[in-house]
């Protein structure tokens, strides 16, 4: 009986256990929380127009399609960042003046069929060939639908641009060569990447030296545009340069954006 009476003990306590759990609140989880990882967050604001920081990230990725205007080492989040802001000034007041904000298609499948030929990486790649061309937009995470768009607009805004700044000027020779000479080939050898010549680069290069000729007269009429734009810089990271950028003392501003 007393073993007997053990046992009924042992039962009957083991099911109130049991009964008393299934009544009872879980526990309190001791396990740490799982820290919260902010995969994206509003960078500024344009009026209605919001830029992310992936929205920065993707502008230094297709910086990667003109090596030539943004120099290696120059490609930062807060020059990707003006650069965003300031086209998205230019197309808001193309599309107010009713001015195309995009190129053709076959305008711009034969500019970047040019471009493949002129970028510097793109030797190691071969972009001449399909395989070769998407090998060097995986590399740099981009895909031709990205570059697609980014072509048209980018050929829409120096169109809207010449017509409105640009006749007249003209780039001597000699110029292109000292560009060439001074600032494109030491800022290519310092990033260890193959130097094209002269020849191969040289309509690039005129059309950077063009650019640099009407950023005096483009300065005004952006800075016009940055005052009255209703721009808010929402992340604090990129206030100080933008500041000075809006006060005209950063001096990479580009018509091509």
């Amino acid at each position: 009986m007393k073993s007997g009476g053990c046992i009924a003990i042992l039962v009957c306590g083991a099911m109130a256990m049991t009964m008393h759990a299934q009544n009872s609140p879980p526990p309190p989880s001791t396990a740490p929380a799982a820290a919260s990882v902010e995969l994206d967050h509003v960078v500024a604001m344009i009026g209605t127009n919001v830029i992310l920081q992936s929205d920065v990230d993707l502008e230094m990725h297709l910086a990667a399609l003109e090596p030539l205007r943004v120099l290696p080492g120059e490609n930062t989040p807060q020059t990707a960042l003006r650069r965003l802001i300031d086209r998205t000034l230019i197309l808001e007041q193309m599309k107010e003046q009713l001015q195309p904000v995009t190129t053709p298609e076959p305008e711009v499948d034969k500019a970047i069929a040019e471009l493949r030929k002129q970028i510097p990486a793109c030797e190691k790649y071969d972009c001449a060939t399909a395989q070769g061309w998407n090998a060097f937009l995986t590399a740099n995470d981009l895909t031709p639908d990205l570059v697609q768009l980014r072509w048209s607009q980018r050929m829409a805004i120096l169109h809207f641009i010449d017509v409105r700044f640009r006749s007249g000027i003209r780039i001597p020779q000699d110029q292109i060569a000292s560009y060439y000479q001074k600032t494109l080939v030491p800022a290519l050898a310092k990033e260890h990447e193959p130097v094209p010549p002269l020849a191969q680069v040289s309509g690039r290069v005129q059309e950077l030296l063009l650019q640099e000729q009407v950023s005096g007269l483009f300065q005004d009429w952006l800075s016009s545009l940055r005052d009255q734009g209703n721009v808010q810089i929402v992340d604090k990271a990129y206030s100080s340069d933008w500041n000075s950028a809006r006060a005209g003392t950063n001096p990479d501003a580009d018509p091509s954006q």
